[in-house]
């Protein structure tokens, strides 16, 4: 009882003052990511599940109003990630990667299309419903991806791969999704100006518009950055640029995540020099994954699972079974290294921000505006980043832990040989 009661102040105390709600948030965070490393999982893992518990799936500890107050998190976390990955894109690396980013990112995303959109018609789901679930399906989050990556300082092929494969999933996903609401717009008989003007030139706009600012920060910076020498100066100006960045794309309807994606591309293929920037940001990450993760985690409603249904299963899995042998048929024809065939694929589950705002667009078409099953769509994709967003982190730490690829593992593996060649010479 006394456990209880006391529970129920922080709560009411949590409501009343929130900067000490964030730092329960960021200090539980923290406890639930080592937690989460003693069982071998990723901390990312860690972070989400301390924030569902601490959300209202079950102790309610943070409100519902706590995703609002404490928007910035999400954006600063999101634009260091998509600026980092952007910089593993030097020109060089392109050209290495290409055939094999190209090939597997094609055949992901059509499989995915392709099996969701299928079954969900083999279990007599509506087609326009079918359709636009499978492209929704399409979409992968960098943001656990990179989070994984980051904390076991992942370096190879296979995670250079993955890298260029999530960044290159958004543009497609996006023309993919313009697509299929034209498709279904044409099925439904609707005009075609209200088709594409809500449907098909909005998103690709967002594209357009996004990569277009992104070259322009990127240069801004770099002309700022280049010569410059305190380090404490770089990361204000990076950071700086950043959120400006990202507050411009969202009042314009644009897309943070790509802009600075490309902003980072520009950046690192501008100049050498500035390959040290994103070795400048490194130690922001951990305090910044821990509240973004954790906060993302508050968000997620185990409620979904029990309202979700048979064709939300059906979805879950088929997106799995898309994502993965797409991926496998993509490195095979691109003959990639057997690593890339074997575990690829594992590491593309994660889905949050892009399918989110992927389904909000289509539910305010023409099309499903005034469909009895939009809300239904809305609640299978919802209930898809539940699932995928707490067994993804673990899924994709494995294939990446089976790859080799994974700092520790690759230095011990090191030593190992160096060992072994030092023992043969004498």
């Amino acid at each position: 009882m006394i456990i209880i009661e006391t529970l129920i102040e922080i709560r009411n105390y949590f409501h009343e003052n929130i900067i000490f709600g964030a730092g329960i948030l960021l200090v539980c965070g923290f406890f639930g990511g080592k937690l989460a490393q003693r069982l071998k999982l990723p901390s990312i893992t860690g972070y989400i599940a301390t924030g569902l518990v601490l959300g209202p799936s079950v102790l309610k500890l943070v409100p519902d109003t706590v995703t609002v107050q404490l928007e910035p998190i999400p954006h600063i976390a999101l634009g260091l990630i998509a600026i980092s990955i952007g910089g593993r894109f030097s020109i060089r690396q392109m050209k290495k990667l290409g055939k094999d980013t190209v090939s597997i990112t094609f055949f992901q995303l059509v499989a995915t299309f392709g099996i969701v959109a299928g079954l969900l018609l083999a279990f007599n789901a509506p087609l326009p419903m079918a359709l636009m679930l499978g492209a929704i399906a399409s979409a992968t989050a960098p943001a656990a991806t990179v989070a994984v990556i980051s904390e076991y300082k992942a370096k190879g092929r296979m995670t250079d791969t993955l890298l260029a494969t999530v960044a290159l999933d958004d543009a497609g996903c996006v023309v993919l999704f313009s697509v299929t609401a034209a498709i279904c717009a044409v099925l439904a008989g609707e005009t075609t100006q209200g088709v594409f003007g809500a449907a098909v030139v909005k998103p690709l706009w967002e594209l357009a518009g996004s990569v277009l600012i992104g070259f322009a920060m990127g240069y801004v910076v770099h002309r700022l950055v280049v010569n410059r020498r305190d380090r404490n100066e770089i990361i204000v100006i990076v950071l700086g640029f950043v959120l400006f960045s990202s507050a411009i794309t969202m009042d314009l309807h644009l897309s943070p995540l790509m802009t600075n994606m490309v902003a980072g591309l520009v950046l690192v293929n501008l100049s050498s020099k500035n390959e040290r920037v994103f070795r400048m940001l490194e130690p922001l990450e951990a305090p910044v994954y821990a509240a973004f993760f954790a906060l993302a985690g508050t968000e997620l409603d185990l409620r979904l699972l029990a309202s979700v249904g048979g064709l939300g299963c059906i979805y879950i899995l088929a997106r799995f079974a898309g994502k993965y042998f797409g991926a496998l048929l993509g490195a095979s024809v691109a003959r990639s290294a057997p690593a890339i065939r074997k575990y690829l694929g594992l590491c593309l589950f994660p889905q949050a921000g892009v399918a989110i705002g992927l389904v909000m667009i289509a539910q305010q078409t023409p099309t499903f505006a005034s469909s009895p099953y939009a809300i239904r769509m809305v609640t299978i994709v919802l209930a898809s980043v539940l699932v995928n967003e707490l067994i993804g982190p673990p899924i994709a730490r494995y294939a990446i832990f089976k790859s080799g690829e994974i700092g520790q593992e690759r230095s011990l593996r090191g030593a190992a040989e160096g060992a072994t060649a030092e023992e043969t010479e004498s």
